[in-house]
């Protein structure tokens, strides 16, 4: 399941929760002006994440089993500690969690959740296998997690369904050199990856035109963004082998929250922005246990 990855999909919850504009409500609960009923939605929308990104990263392994027999077989299924049987069985029960708690917060959290059920499913038989379609795929899967945390107000989604394309762009570009990962890869993938990487630094601090959007409050962890992963897909680019290529991914993926961290301070300030940012080191704790590529 990766549970390590579960934490970066949190933080995609709490980006959309405050692109909501529910994420001022974090600030004025400290402040106790608010209900903290406002946070029950939150906590169904967080727990659906945990389904749908668990159940997916299931199907994954249960989808690669034979393929993993030859390059992983260190892995749950093809060193016999999992059967495929039960491996569906848990992939499915998680995904029927994460749809489920989805509807208890409205019909269209759960139409998202079964959007990226589907598209979970499609990247994990398919789609991951084509070098622009399995990308692009798992970049949706993403960017439907955020807008899953904006449908806590359903309606705003029509307004903020453009900011699913920031981590459509930037989970393509980690996708796209992810699949030099076992035996290496190509320099121009390592290039795209970084152009995408760049325009996601770009666009992060050019939501400012928005009226509700405060770059000032982003640019720290725009900052933190790009020390943290610039260097890393520099280094893949230029020697694009399979250790460099998996450092690259795996700070990739960890600093999904540092981007989140990023949008939602945009949105509902410094101290939400930071309150996302404590992810990481949770995140990171687990990685040294739990694989996370």
């Amino acid at each position: 399941m990766r549970p390590a990855n579960i934490v970066t999909a949190w933080a995609d919850i709490l980006v959309g929760f405050a692109a909501s504009g529910s994420g001022i409500i974090f600030t004025k609960l400290i402040n106790e002006e608010a209900s903290f009923t406002i946070l029950i939605p939150l906590a169904w929308l967080l727990l659906a994440t945990t389904g749908l990104y668990g159940g997916g990263i299931v199907f994954n392994d249960v989808f690669d089993a034979e393929l993993d027999a030859k390059e992983r077989p260190n892995r749950a299924i093809p060193s016999g500690r999992v059967s495929i049987q039960n491996a569906t069985l848990l992939g499915s029960i998680l995904f029927a969690i994460g749809i489920i708690a989805a509807f208890q917060v409205s019909l269209v959290s759960g139409a998202i959740a079964i959007f990226i059920t589907l598209s979970s499913l499609l990247y994990d038989s398919l789609a991951k296998h084509h070098p622009f379609f399995g990308p692009l795929n798992m970049g949706l899967c993403r960017g439907s997690n955020l807008l899953l945390g904006v449908s806590a107000v359903p309606t705003i989604i029509e307004e903020r369904w453009y900011l699913a394309l920031i981590p459509v762009l930037y989970i393509a570009a980690i996708t796209a050199i992810s699949q030099g990962e076992v035996h290496g890869g190509k320099k121009i993938t390592g290039v795209l990856a970084l152009l995408l990487i760049a325009i996601v630094l770009t666009a992060v601090l050019a939501l400012e035109l928005l009226e509700e959007y405060t770059a000032i409050a982003a640019l720290p962890f725009a900052v933190l963004l790009a020390i943290r992963v610039l260097p890393n897909f520099i280094k893949a680019a230029r020697e694009p082998v399979a250790n460099n290529i998996r450092n690259a991914v795996k700070i990739g993926v960890l600093s999904l929250i540092v981007l989140d961290a990023t949008v939602a301070s945009g949105f509902a300030g410094l101290y939400y922005g930071l309150f996302v940012l404590i992810l990481l080191p949770f995140s990171m704790k687990l990685a040294k246990v739990f694989a996370v590529t």
